[in-house]
């Protein structure tokens, strides 16, 4: 397949504006009042971590397939660890916008560990957003070179991104 530079700088613009408009939803989240629903949150947090899980796992066998050089099944699996991920941001989205926010209620230096956990969580997951759209783009539009340069860099990040979002998860579960 030929590379498509002018639907790539398109998709590049749209991940910018999407990077943008996330950030900025989840800043806002922070000190926001709570909107009350009609319905069940309690179970999106677990969603949560499960879907980030699923996401891991896709990215993991996305790296299997492009080593084994099956593009199709890279293709499917980066596909499916995109479509993880937008679950995932939709519910966490909603959940912290009607539920008030847990404090994490161990003591010692568990409470360490898990703040360090989250707070690299918090920043990679950031900054790494527009940069998976972007390595995204490439591989979509066959830039193949600059999707490999990027992936090099960004898959690891989102790795870690994917898989630390759960440990945060099972280390505040006691303290719901």
């Amino acid at each position: 397949m030929k590379e498509n530079a002018a639907l790539r700088k398109k998709l590049d613009i749209v991940a910018y504006i999407l990077s943008v408009v996330v950030i900025a939803i989840v800043i806002l989240m922070r000190p926001a009042d709570r909107f009350p629903v009609d319905f069940d949150t309690s179970w999106m947090p677990g969603f949560n971590a499960a879907v980030n899980t699923l996401a891991g796992i896709f990215l993991l066998l996305a790296l299997y397939f492009i080593k084994k050089k099956n593009i199709k099944a890279h293709r499917n699996m980066i596909f499916g660890a995109m479509v993880c991920s937008a679950f995932f941001l939709l519910t966490y989205v909603v959940y912290h916008f009607t539920t008030d926010e847990t404090s994490f209620c161990k003591e010692g230096p568990i409470r360490t560990v898990y703040f360090i956990i989250l707070i690299s969580h918090i920043i990679l997951a950031g900054l790494s957003l527009p940069f998976i759209l972007l390595t995204f783009n490439r591989g979509f539009t066959y830039s193949i070179d600059k999707h490999k340069r990027l992936a090099r860099y960004v898959y690891p990040v989102w790795l870690y991104v994917v898989f630390s979002g759960p440990i945060v998860y099972l280390m505040l579960k006691p303290c719901y």
